[in-house]
């Protein structure tokens, strides 16, 4: 992780999806998102959202 690495929460992931909750967890939990945990919170770098994103854009575009 780089020093400039924002850390989002779940709340934040789902506004910028326009996903609900589980659908999110679900998302981490089969790896197509990646995650950190900080005691029992959930954050998910900026630089892995941006990868999920690309990676289905290429798959849609295939």
């Amino acid at each position: 992780m780089t020093a400039g690495t924002e850390l989002l929460t779940v709340p934040q992931v789902m506004a910028r999806l326009q996903l609900g909750c589980s659908a999110v967890y679900d998302l981490v939990r089969t790896r197509q998102l990646a995650s950190i945990t900080l005691g029992r919170a959930r954050r998910i770098p900026t630089h892995a959202l941006t990868d999920f994103i690309r990676t289905r854009l290429d798959q849609e575009a295939a």
